[in-house]
């Protein structure tokens, strides 16, 4: 059996249609003010999570500190002891 025709062309191996508009097409109009909505949500959402991670570094430096103050009141209490570092987080 020999592989179908049509008009002359072998099937499934025409030209693909382009779903993405070539790169010289215009872009879609969209409204200046939509546009600014958006950037002033993402410049929020940014600012809200870089105050979240200042808060959580304050939180654990402040927790660093007490785990020194600990290990050092720990060696003061047992000065023959041999006590290992635990890594920070």
């Amino acid at each position: 059996m020999s592989v179908p025709k049509k008009k002359g062309r072998f099937v499934g191996l025409g030209r693909r249609t382009r779903s993405v508009p070539p790169s010289s097409a215009p872009p879609p109009f969209v409204d200046p003010e939509v546009l600014t909505a958006q950037l002033k949500d993402k410049d929020d959402r940014i600012s809200l999570l870089e105050t979240l991670m200042a808060a959580q570094q304050a939180g654990y430096e402040a927790q660093r500190r007490l785990n020194q103050q600990m290990m050092e009141m720990m060696q003061r209490m047992y000065p023959n002891e041999v006590f290992t570092d635990v890594p920070d987080p």
